[in-house]
């Protein structure tokens, strides 16, 4: 029996990974709904090989593109997942199981969401975890629209509860990947802080990277994970400093084009 749920994924480049991320949960729904931003690698091909309703939109940024996604979804409740994320074949059966008796108990549900690094079978015991809302009610929950920051937005009085399974997110091919990946981020992330018409202080410049090291690879717990860990974490870190700095670097040469102004 088909569950009343849609799955939706926003895709860009991810023929490797996105096969095996449909394939987990292809079973749980009729509709299964990919919005793919202009891959160029055979993204489409092979979603639709796992049975995915495929949808080209060009990319808004991050919340808009799920808002997108959640447009295109025909059932009242919405299940996301990434491109690089797996749902093991427990966590698949316990939202199976939500629907057993009809209708969910909640209009919400947490989903633990740990890293999976190379060479690895599955998370680490100790691995940190994210648990955002990924599986709601669609009249209750919406994505926000901020354009680097994807979380859903609930109706006030929401009942959220968190489910016991745990998604797999294989979110490194690579370090240079990684750090590529995190580049692109900082170049949004500090367009959003020229939106907001934020003034991050000089002195972050100085301390956000020992900082944001400290809360990866202790915080976060990326100490238990070995050399990976480390240089994870050393990769976050200058993510966290990039975006400082790209802030700093703009905000330094509208000044300087100012007061070149004013001395003309």
């Amino acid at each position: 029996m088909s569950l009343p749920l849609s799955i939706f994924v926003i895709a860009h480049n991810e023929a490797d990974r996105i096969g095996r991320t449909l394939e987990a949960v292809r079973h749980l729904t009729d509709d299964l709904v990919v919005v793919d931003s202009g891959s160029t690698d055979g993204t489409v091909a092979v979603a639709e090989a796992h049975g995915a309703r495929v949808v080209f939109n060009p990319w808004p940024g991050y919340g808009p593109q799920k808002r997108f996604a959640e447009d295109q979804c025909r059932h009242p409740w919405l299940f996301n997942i990434d491109a690089d994320e797996v749902v093991p074949p427990d966590l698949a059966a316990e939202i199976a199981a939500l629907f057993a008796s009809g209708d969910p108990a909640a209009d919400a549900y947490e989903t633990r969401i740990a890293e999976i690094f190379p060479g690895e079978a599955a998370p680490h015991r100790l691995a940190y975890a994210l648990a955002p809302v990924r599986l709601y009610r669609r009249n209750i929950g919406r994505y926000s629209d901020s354009t680097v920051h994807d979380r859903v937005v609930l109706a006030p009085g929401a009942r959220v509860r968190r489910l016991k399974g745990t998604i797999h997110h294989f979110s490194v091919r690579s370090l240079g990947d990684q750090l590529a990946k995190l580049n692109s981020y900082t170049d949004a992330q500090a367009d959003n802080l020229d939106e907001r018409g934020e003034r991050v202080s000089m002195l972050r410049l100085y301390l956000e990277f020992p900082a944001a090291f400290i809360k990866a690879y202790f915080g976060r717990r990326h100490f238990v994970r070995g050399v990976y860990g480390f240089m994870t974490a050393m990769n976050f870190a200058f993510y966290r400093y990039l975006r400082v700095a790209k802030h700093v670097e703009r905000r330094l040469r509208t000044e300087a084009t100012e007061k070149g102004r004013l001395t003309k």
